[in-house]
């Protein structure tokens, strides 16, 4: 007997079909869905406590994405054979569908919620990063959790000048946009990708072409919910304590002063953090103090309520932001480079109270970072860390090593640096870039960016140009008033409505990050803050040239040469040897790292070492190897073995030919250990290749001279 499932479908523009079904798998979670299309399936189910946690106004929400590799008929790495901690990539996977659920819950609902997602079937060159999200929502949709809408995201790429949506993954190598949209029916609430220098206009192209997509999965939702009886009734919850009359009394006592607070314009967090408690403290000073014990989390909650309002309206109003800087200013910046001697490279980037210490390391092929995921098996040659230690913010707090935030971060650093990086030739290095910040007070992610493109330079990493980033935060009121803030202050970003980041160089944006806090943000609006936030980007810049502008002419005296060589693909043997015999040689005897790979039927060797003389050590023992010998030249060569008929000589690294007893002088010879013994070096000449066999056929006495005829 099978189960009856309630499934509704669509078609994307190229044909491809998405289905999505209820009713069949994983019935005890509040929602559950399984999303096909072709052989890749999702299943996404969602779970919410019924009630929240005492004095929690937040939403505790936890994205889970992960990939089963029997999805694809693989075994899991590693010793254990099964799947282990979600991997960087199901990391960034699971904030791409966060970012995009989390503003849909109403703001007062705090239940603990569970939202996972798993590749339970997966199809070769089909991504299913851009599936994630339309299986999570629907699971929402489908519950009697409450959720204000649908929402869904898809990628959109411009592959060979036209707009592809949700592309596979080979597609992608030739795309100039690659970027990653949320919305709901009415408007945009996520942006994420990167570009290879394009123009706002371009961007917002992009955006409008995607979100024309995200209304039809939108409606799909719409439409399968309609059929699911439990969805029609959502959950009743009251998981917010609530006082109207201390709410006021909070207001009318404390609004007016924090407006007052925040008109002064103070640049010193630390100080209007203070100014803000003091005004919270004359409350309490106020009150008995057993009702302050019993109601701590309400005065807490409401105090900040009466703040951020405040702090808007000076915004909205008076056009002054909490440091005293207009809509449009950046804050000072300082930059450095080659601050530290025992790095390939560093600079230190601080932009007001934000800081950024970048260094660079490069590396050889062996450094390569290895991707092993059920559907992408891969190497990076270039990474970036970002490390958020607790005392750039002034707090006493262990660090547990990198979290969801430190890996979403750094990746957006690394993709608005990478389209930058040279690749082939030009750079035969494995680059690790590692930004810590040790002051924090807004976008330490831009910092890192500008700090990594400063360091690359200095380490002499042909960086083709220049990178920056700026970050946007927007201030809206009911009355349709707002304002679009340039370089925005940590506290901006936690009392606006927009996180817009942009990176990019003098010509164009090549990555950039957007989370909407706001329902129904316009294009109009977006168009604004694109244009504000490449003037912001274009100064930024201006000020990171004064420091250093193109790349170092040399890497750093302590940094690795390497030396790139292509041989044949028929001379890797040669190269290698039995066992590795030789390439070991090779590298004991001239002090040098040597590796060697098959790329497009040619063997790619790089030479790594940081002394001259033993890179071109190893570079001549490589070239005599794979030298091909040409019929008529004359080698000194190296007698290998005596036999009867005459003596092997090697006239290259590991390469002999037979020196035939007639060949070794114009006399008669008897016997060859009369003329030769193992060990000489000798003058030889090759005078025939076996066309069949490829073998040698050396001449010794077509190089001496001819003995004089005797007169009879």
């Amino acid at each position: 007997m099978s189960m009856k499932a309630i499934t509704q479908t669509m078609t994307l523009p190229d044909g491809r079909e998405i289905s999505l079904e209820t009713g069949k798998l994983a019935k005890q979670a509040d929602g559950s869905i399984v999303l096909k299309m072709g052989k890749t399936m999702l299943l996404a189910t969602v779970v919410a406590e019924q009630s929240a946690g005492e004095d929690v106004d937040f939403l505790p929400l936890m994205v889970d994405y992960r990939e089963k590799f029997s999805a694809i008929g693989r075994f899991p790495g590693g010793f254990l054979k099964r799947e282990n901690r979600p991997s960087d990539g199901e990391v960034l996977v699971s904030r791409l569908v966060d970012r995009a659920l989390r503003p849909l819950f109403p703001s007062d609902f705090h239940a603990s919620t569970i939202v996972t997602i798993s590749l339970i079937s997966a199809e070769e060159n089909v991504a299913t990063d851009s599936l994630a999200c339309l299986a999570a929502s629907a699971a929402i949709m489908v519950s009697d959790i409450p959720f204000q809408e649908a929402t869904s995201e898809v990628r959109i790429a411009r592959i060979d000048g036209a707009w592809r949506i949700n592309p596979n993954l080979d597609e992608l190598a030739s795309a100039d946009i690659d970027l990653m949209i949320a919305g709901t029916m009415e408007s945009v609430v996520m942006v994420e990708g990167e570009m290879l220098e394009v123009s706002e206009a371009e961007m917002l192209e992009g955006i409008k072409e995607a979100h024309k997509a995200i209304q039809v999965q939108c409606k799909l939702q719409n439409d399968l919910a309609a059929l699911v009886e439990k969805s029609k009734t959502k959950r009743e919850y009251n998981h917010e304590k609530s006082d109207e009359d201390l709410m006021k009394k909070i207001h009318d006592f404390a609004y007016d002063r924090c407006f007052a607070i925040a008109k002064e314009g103070n640049a010193d967090k630390y100080k209007r953090g203070a100014n803000f408690k003091a005004v919270k403290d004359d409350f309490i000073a106020t009150l008995d103090a057993d009702f302050v014990k019993e109601n701590g989390f309400l005065l807490k909650q409401y105090f900040g309520k009466a703040q951020k309002e405040a702090v808007r309206n000076v915004v909205l109003k008076e056009k002054i932001r909490l440091d005293g800087r207009k809509t449009t200013e950046i804050r000072p910046i300082w930059t450095e480079i080659d601050y530290l001697p025992g790095s390939h490279g560093s600079a230190v980037f601080t932009r007001g109270e934000t800081q950024s210490l970048v260094s660079v390391t490069l590396g050889s092929k062996m450094d390569e970072q290895r991707v092993d995921r059920a559907l992408i098996t891969d190497s990076e040659k270039f990474i970036l860390h970002y490390n958020f230690p607790s005392f750039s913010t002034g707090e006493a707090r262990p660090n547990r090593g990198p979290g969801r935030r430190e890996i979403g971060h750094g990746n957006l650093a690394m993709r608005a640096l990478k389209p930058m990086i040279p690749k082939g030739t030009e750079n035969p290095y494995t680059i690790r870039v590692v930004s810590d910040i040790l002051e924090s007070n807004g976008s330490s992610s831009m910092a890192s960016v500008c700090g990594g493109s400063l360091a690359l330079m200095d380490a002499g990493v042909k960086l083709k140009k220049p990178v920056s980033g700026i970050a946007m935060g927007l201030i809206s009121g009911t009355d349709g008033n707002y304002a679009v803030l340039s370089d925005i202050l940590g506290d901006e970003d936690h009392l606006g409505d927009m996180d817009f980041k942009v990176t990019g160089t003098a010509d164009g944006i090549t990555a950039c990050q957007m989370d909407i806090k706001v329902k129904g943000l316009s294009f109009q609006v977006l168009e604004e803050a694109l244009a504000q936030a490449k003037d912001g980007r274009l100064h930024i810049l201006g000020e990171m040239n004064k420091t250093i502008s193109k790349p170092e002419d040399d890497y750093k005296a302590n940094a690795p040469r390497i030396v790139q060589l292509k041989i044949p693909k028929e001379m890797i043997g040669a190269v290698i040897g039995p066992g590795g015999k030789i390439i070991q040689a090779i590298q004991e005897e001239t002090g040098t790292t040597v590796v060697l790979e098959e790329v497009d039927n040619m063997g790619v060797i790089d030479i790594v070492s940081t002394s001259k003389d033993s890179s071109d050590a190893a570079v001549a023992r490589i070239k005599a190897i794979t030298a091909i010998p040409e019929v008529g030249e004359t080698y000194k060569g190296k007698v290998k073995s005596i036999v009867a008929f005459g003596a092997f000589v090697e006239i290259l690294p590991g390469q002999d030919g037979l020196l035939h007893i007639s060949e070794i002088a114009h006399n008669r010879v008897e016997k060859v250990e009369d003329e030769l013994k193992e060990g000489d070096m000798i003058d030889v000449q090759l005078v025939a290749i076996d066309p069949k066999t490829r073998k040698f056929k050396l001449s010794r006495k077509a190089l001496l001279p001819k003995p004089e005829k005797k007169e009879d």
